[in-house]
């Protein structure tokens, strides 16, 4: 369920927000980035993820963006996943624009995935979504800052 804008900005004004964000390996070690439509990160390549709604548990969260991020339908909980830790991320914009700043609290996973079970489609969030080899286009500036991070 999506916010109305007015509330979503007063919480964006006012609170951290919390997300998940997946670290998508796949048999050959590489990466799944997608490249952001929507600011914070717009134009960067950044791991898929995303908040964690009000009332949503963890568990919920992390097979609900596994299913809108990954087009995985089932199979895939956080239990799967190696968590990696807490984050946090911060941005001089938001998805509304440069009149306000983005604080995220980030729990970061890691998780094995055959590439034949992603569905790379374009969504609401990306652009294009793509395996990258992390060793070797790391220095790439094109690769957001905090999901460099993660590695």
């Amino acid at each position: 369920m999506w916010l109305p804008d007015e509330t979503f900005k007063s919480i964006i004004q006012h609170t951290p927000l919390i997300s998940i964000d997946l670290i998508v390996r796949n048999e050959q070690g590489e990466v799944l980035l997608g490249k952001r439509v929507n600011a914070p990160a717009k134009g960067y390549w950044f791991v898929p993820g995303g908040r964690v709604r009000k009332n949503e548990t963890l568990d919920d969260a992390f097979v609900r963006l596994v299913r809108e991020e990954l087009g995985i339908e089932s199979g895939i909980t956080r239990a799967d996943a190696k968590f990696l830790g807490v984050f946090e991320h911060f941005y001089d914009d938001c998805v509304f624009g440069s009149e306000l700043n983005t604080h995220y609290v980030v729990m970061a996973y890691s998780v094995g995935i055959s590439k034949n079970q992603i569905k790379l489609e374009k969504n609401m969030q990306h652009l294009d979504m793509r395996f990258f080899n992390v060793k070797n286009e790391l220095l790439d500036i094109n690769i957001h800052k905090y999901t460099k991070m993660y590695f």
